[in-house]
């Protein structure tokens, strides 16, 4: 069994081995949110790429620090191209986050995240309360690619299972995240209603736990597991999220423009964050 993640992971420290490591992540997601991601993955000190033509996309990946895959806008052969950059991360040993952008929505969605699954050993997934649900075998309630499901207590138990399902340090974000390894569930409360208000915030997510799973083990107060590296991630991510509504922008742009420059504060000045007040054992 492995041993308990701290409840209260030093997102400072965390913070100092990205901005340390300058870790490399690549990118396959979807056209939707291609800045966003790049922007925050870069904000939180890491060093974004995009690579996801079929004739490189393997190659990228194994000499990347971490790869983040989004299935958002996904066709057949970007599924292709992902699947070969998995296999590749997994051959040089690079962490693989997956983002199953609206599981459930559509048969081609299915078969897609399906066919990933099957093909490549993630360390991570991360996606809403309706796509773990249903990545779990569970009733899920989707529509286009957003969750309309409330979540609740079952949510924690649909992510352990899934994580014991598939080896995957399970992320299901929403107004309270879940993090699960197939023991262990953990509710984070972090973040702001206003997150929800603009397009790619769940995105973002992801590349932000692919930033910090890139350090898990990168010496003195980086994260020492995958587990770690979500808890702190959703904690930071979180952070930023409430730092930004602190002087009320006047609408979801500014909102956006304010996060933004929440998460690059943040990874700037390395805030004490009260993080076991917010983490609890589920």
């Amino acid at each position: 069994m492995p041993s308990e993640p701290s409840v209260n992971p030093p997102v400072a420290d965390a913070l100092s081995a990205v901005e340390t490591a300058s870790p490399l992540v690549h990118h396959l997601t979807n056209a939707v949110t291609t800045s966003e991601t790049a922007n925050v993955t870069l904000h939180w000190g890491g060093l974004p790429v995009m690579a996801d033509a079929p004739a490189e996309a393997g190659d990228m990946s194994a000499g990347a620090d971490a790869v983040v895959i989004n299935t958002g806008t996904a066709s057949r052969p970007d599924v292709d191209a992902m699947v070969d950059a998995g296999r590749s991360a997994n051959e040089a040993g690079v962490p693989v986050v997956l983002d199953p952008v609206g599981y459930g929505a559509t048969p081609h969605r299915v078969e897609s995240v399906g066919r990933l699954l099957d093909a490549v050993a993630f360390d991570a997934i991360k996606g809403n309360v309706g796509e773990v649900r249903g990545l779990a075998g569970e009733e899920a309630a989707v529509r286009g690619v957003e969750s309309v499901d409330e979540g609740g207590a079952g949510v924690a138990d649909a992510a352990r299972a899934l994580a014991a399902e598939t080896g995957a340090v399970v992320v299901a974000s929403g107004p309270r995240d879940v993090v699960a390894d197939g023991e262990r569930a953990y509710g984070v409360t972090a973040g702001h209603e206003r997150m929800g208000s603009f397009v790619g915030s769940g995105c973002m997510l992801a590349s932000t736990l692919g930033t910090f799973a890139a350090v898990v083990g990168e010496g003195d107060g980086a994260p020492a597991s995958t587990t770690e590296a979500a808890l702190a991630a959703c904690a930071a991510y979180g952070f930023a999220g409430e730092r930004a509504a602190e002087d009320d922008p006047t609408g979801p742009a500014s909102y956006r423009t304010a996060f933004m420059d929440a998460v690059a504060a943040t990874a700037a000045e390395r805030p004490e964050i009260d993080v076991a007040s917010r983490i609890e054992r589920l």
